[in-house]
């Protein structure tokens, strides 16, 4: 962008509207027409079973915006817009950030909190942010270093096509559309499979039959991009038959945002590369540092923080050597030529020698270790150690009324109502020898789904607890999540859970060495079982977890502009294969759910009460719920008008709980009444002729008439000063031999004493 535009916001936006129609454009025309309104185009594609189309249309919306797109699919629709800086950012690395976030509105709802407005973002939200990520930062320019972001808007929802899927598309034509550099377009699609047939882009009400949620991002020479797939245990031959359908459908998008670039797209931006290093400093660093640099990475005696040490020790002294040879260069290209001749080397080794640092081969997995049954009071616990990434995991039993209640929009968008299994994933800053604050960021809660939707399928179905899983991650050398797998399987299987199958995930690294005029692959090496350093010197992190049946959880980050099929499938291949191998150490510690259940393990029971009395359970405003709950840790929760699910954390609880129920629906024995005898009665109601009173908890309500209520005439009860509540004294007289209703009198116990009426006689006596 030259300069007289950067600082002026106005100018810009009419240089950018000016390349994006192709004709000139002068300031009083641009606020005389409205210059956007001949560029208006929709593209319009049939890629799905059932006629829907997704339209693709840029030009009308966020006009300031360097670039912006908004796909239509069904009755949904999102708006994407991206924004990046003209002057670099300080960093050595892009600066992209990705913002999904779902509208209330949107979905015909207002938002359920206090505020009623939409707050931070949720768990769903970052995780969709973090999959446009990946699928679009691997096609920025390895030199583009601006700072760049792009919004994702939820503008309407129709509760039967996800939005996820739709924003990546639009993210890419955003970008394409853009003069931001960018090597694009990709195209995205989900994937299902039902009745042994794939289905692309499969509606809401379709994915609740489907055995697989697969999300493909590709580009037209069919590389893979990103991956990201949950599953019921899909065979590895239907699964990779997936992966082709998906990358082949998504190429008619492709086709069409190219179109419209081609058309309507900006020319890309000419920036400021960063000064790149002399040739002369990097070859003079390689010569210093070469033969200690084979030394360290081929010495399997180290462990992450040593061979880090000694790596970090390399790279002082050589950049102090370069300093003396090079007193002209700059600090940070002396820096980076030592770390270019590091990586290269490190990859150039693998290449060469088929052995890794740590003296594996490719296939190799790290030495395997487990424990269960760690500590008595926990429900669950476990101890998975491989290579030097170390997790924890627990499990913990609550009542079904623990579970997880989704909000009303996120129902809308597929979400389950109420869920009761869920996986915390926790990276406390010591796990990998540094310090820092704790807490759940966009790494964790991403890395805790992936374990979750891993697991998900072996939970049982109407499985009558809630369960929580956490993983803690004590060590970590590569892998952190798929250990999660492993752990959690383990844990769940120590708590009893009587999962379907053991589960068990592995990481896939890959390190390539391309063309450099081309950038295409010439030779390659796949890794099983990574480990960190792996992982941040090599080109993917191919994350796969299932059971011995196939294939429940995957999430592929690649870090090359697109991956070929051949590869993505020689990955699946070796993970599966490695994920065998893992279950069969697994089981030599456990190899099936706990039959017998642990003492201090939770018990549910159903308790059914006849609708009469269930007011007496719940209490006034469910008063003895709350007290069972405060008194004994039992929740009674309502399943139907004459049973409730007993929840205690242990069967002591359970007796205790199931003493007091006893207590509260104790039958007492109606008393007998004597004929003749005076009664304290309690009145209940006021009625014009009469009123109700109760005698004890067991009789029924009886009425007395205004007759027998006071001996001159009484037109209504509330005459003789009487009111609900107030306790008063009759006198019973048997039943009614007619109706059999039992016979109370007020009147005859308010008669005159004998005493008093001969004294009211002998004085109207002497009046006379």
């Amino acid at each position: 962008m030259s300069a007289p535009f950067k600082t002026c916001r106005i100018c810009h936006c009419i240089l950018n509207s000016r390349l994006l129609t192709g004709y000139a454009l002068n300031i009083s025309r641009r606020y005389s027409t409205d210059p956007w309104k001949d560029i208006v185009t929709d593209v319009q594609t049939d890629i799905v079973v059932g006629n829907r189309q997704m339209k693709i249309s840029s030009g009308k919306l966020a006009r300031f915006a360097d670039g912006g797109a908004m796909v239509q699919y069904g009755d949904t629709s999102v708006l994407v817009t991206t924004v990046s800086k003209t002057s670099p950012s300080p960093s050595s690395f892009l600066p992209l950030t990705v913002d999904y976030r779902q509208k209330a509105a949107a979905a015909g709802r207002i938002p359920t909190n206090f505020f009623r407005r939409e707050l931070g973002a949720s768990e769903k939200e970052i995780l969709i942010s973090r999959m446009i990520d990946r699928s679009i930062r691997p096609l920025f320019p390895p030199d583009y270093c601006f700072d760049t972001q792009v919004m994702c808007n939820l503008m309407a929802v129709d509760g039967e096509n996800d939005p996820d899927v739709l924003c990546i598309n639009a993210a890419s034509a955003a970008l394409s559309l853009s003069d931001i550099p960018w090597n694009g377009p990709v195209g995205a699609v989900r994937v299902g499979f039902i009745d042994q047939e794939v289905v692309i882009n499969p509606t809401r009400k379709q994915q609740h039959h489907s055995s697989l949620n697969l999300l493909v991002s590709s580009t037209l020479e069919s590389k893979v991009v990103m991956l990201e797939a949950a599953a019921d245990a899909i065979s590895l031959q239907d699964f990779r038959g997936a992966i082709k359908e998906g990358v082949s459908a998504s190429k008619e998008i492709i086709r069409q945002i190219q179109a419209l670039q081609q058309k309507y797209g900006k020319p890309k931006r000419t920036y400021a590369q960063p000064l790149k290093v002399k040739q002369e400093i990097i070859d003079a660093a390689k010569s210093i540092s070469e033969n200690r640099l084979r030394e360290v990475l081929q010495d399997a005696k180290h462990d992450k923080i040593s061979r880090d040490n000694a790596l970090s020790e390399i790279r002082s002294s050589v950049v102090e050597m370069l300093k003396g040879s090079f007193p002209d260069a700059d600090a940070s290209q002396m820096n980076q030529a030592a770390n270019t001749v590091i990586k290269d080397m490190f990859r150039q080794l693998i290449i060469e020698t088929n052995t890794r640092c740590d003296g594996r081969g490719l296939d190799d997995i790290r030495h395997i270790s487990c424990q269960v049954d760690l500590y008595k009071p926990l429900h669950g616990s476990s101890l998975f150690q491989r290579g030097q990434t170390q997790v924890l995991c627990t499990v913990t039993f609550d009542s079904l009324e623990a579970s997880i209640k989704s909000d009303p929009i996120s129902v809308i968008l597929g979400a389950v109502k109420e869920k009761n299994f869920m996986l915390h994933y926790e990276f406390p800053p010591y796990a990998t020898n540094e310090t820092g604050r704790p807490g759940a960021g966009r790494r964790e809660l991403g890395h805790g789904a992936l374990a979750e939707k891993s697991l998900k399928p072996v939970i049982p179905h109407g499985f009558p607890f809630t369960i929580r899983l956490t993983s803690e991650v004590l060590e970590s050398n590569g892998s952190s999540s798929m250990a999660s797998v492993c752990g959690g399987s383990l844990a769940l299987m120590d708590a009893g859970v009587p999962i379907s199958g053991a589960a068990a995930g592995v990481a896939i690294g890959l390190v390539t060495k391309t063309n450099p005029e081309n950038r295409e692959i010439e030779d390659y090496r796949l890794l099983t079982d990574i480990l960190g350093i792996e992982d941040y010197m090599g080109d993917m992190d191919f994350k796969m977890a299932g059971t011995k049946k196939g294939v429940t959880g995957l999430q592929a980050d690649i870090k090359l502009s697109g991956l070929p099929l051949k590869i993505v499938m020689e990955a699946v291949d070796k993970a599966a294969d490695a994920k065998n191998r893992i279950l069969k150490i697994m089981n030599e510690t456990i190899s099936k759910p706990r039959q017998e259940k642990k003492e201090n393990g939770p018990v549910t029971e159903q308790f059914n009460v006849p609708p009469s009395k269930r007011t007496k359970v719940v209490g006034l405003g469910g008063y003895n719920l709350r007290k069972l709950k405060t008194d004994t840790g039992v929740t009674l929760t309502p399943i139907d008008e004459t049973s409730f699910q007993i929840f205690a954390p242990n069967q002591t609880a359970m007796m205790e709980a199931k003493e007091m129920l006893d207590e509260l629906l104790k039958e007492e024995k109606a008393p007998e009444l004597e004929f003749g005898t005076i009664y304290t009665a309690k009145i209940v109601e006021l009625k014009e002729s009469g009123i109700l009173v109760t005698l004890h908890p067991q009789i029924p309500d009886i009425f007395i008439h205004n007759t027998q209520l006071a001996q001159n005439r009484v037109n209504h009860p509330s005459a003789l000063g009487l009111d609900v509540g107030q306790e008063i004294s009759v006198k019973y007289f048997g039943r009614d031999p007619a109706t059999g209703q039992i016979r109370l009198s007020r009147k005859v116990l308010l008669s005159p004493a004998t005493t008093v009426i001969r004294k009211l006689l002998s004085t109207d006596d002497k009046r006379n």
